[in-house]
């Protein structure tokens, strides 16, 4: 199970873990953390030498209620940190987090080896195709509705059921514009119940019938404190063992904002498999 990242062939049979960095000032965990080019760029360095394999960068804050954010500045925010970023790491591979075919374009442009889109080409039209024209692999994650409606689209018969429909119908209408690499992930707290987000997980194992790779994105979510009763800040003890039983369930890469410890999750998981 590989994808081509500029003509790097990364092998996902051994999962690999994804670095977040936010460069919103209203994400949820790390908002307006990353001011300053060196507070960038230390960031990165950490994450690398913990063993990040790619770094996901957004400059659209997802989380429930976000603001609306403007292409242009989206675009404004996040092009700058593309070319810092590659300016000091040139062998970085960098995931673009976007869900406008524009500043995917510009993003790759810049030098991003992988799109991550949250609304699977629903929120635009030309994404799929545009994706497909740059050849880079393509992250396409269940959602209903947007950041500002989501939370409000919580309705289903069968959860999972109706994710597998979702997956299929984008993967074929992905596959028909040439899109060779693809990487499904199940958008965890995504017009999600707390308890539709356990089902899924609980549950998978069956989105390993698409034979694809699977990003699994849990790290200090409201499905981890709201339980435990604490906060985003308190949240990583519980990220590692739901990290952990995404692993165990088939996850191909864990989107973190704490490498080391996913990382750790890894290896361990990889002894215990072998």
């Amino acid at each position: 199970m590989t994808i081509n990242c500029k003509g790097n062939l990364i092998d996902l049979s051994f999962p690999k873990v994804m670095g977040i960095l936010n460069c919103t000032p209203d994400s949820f965990f790390d908002g307006g953390k990353y001011k300053s080019e060196s507070d960038i760029l230390h960031q990165v360095e950490k994450m690398l030498e913990e063993g990040a394999t790619f770094i996901d960068i957004g400059a659209y804050s997802s989380k429930p209620g976000a603001d609306f954010v403007s292409e242009e500045e989206e675009l404004k925010r996040i092009l700058p940190i593309l070319d810092l970023i590659l300016k000091h790491f040139p062998e970085v591979l960098l995931s673009i987090d976007t869900f406008r075919s524009k500043v995917a374009q510009k993003g790759v442009e810049h030098g991003a080896a992988i799109v991550n889109d949250i609304s699977a080409g629903l929120l635009d039209e030309k994404m799929l195709e545009t994706v497909a024209k740059l050849q880079v692999p393509y992250i396409m994650m269940h959602m209903k509705g947007n950041p500002q409606t989501m939370q409000t689209l919580t309705q289903y018969d069968d959860v999972v059921k109706e994710m597998m429909f979702y997956f299929s119908e984008r993967i074929n209408k992905a596959r028909s514009f040439g899109l060779n690499d693809i990487i499904i992930d199940p958008g965890f707290g995504f017009a999600k119940t707390l308890e539709q987000n356990y089902e899924v997980l609980h549950k998978m194992e069956y989105f390993n019938i698409l034979e694809l790779p699977i990003l699994v994105g849990v790290s200090r979510k409201s499905m981890i404190y709201k339980t435990l009763e604490n906060s985003p800040q308190e949240a990583l003890n519980g990220t590692s063992v739901l990290n952990t039983i995404a692993l165990q369930k088939g996850a191909n890469i864990l989107r973190v904002h704490d490498v080391k410890e996913a990382v750790e999750c890894v290896k361990l998981i990889e002894k215990l498999n072998n």
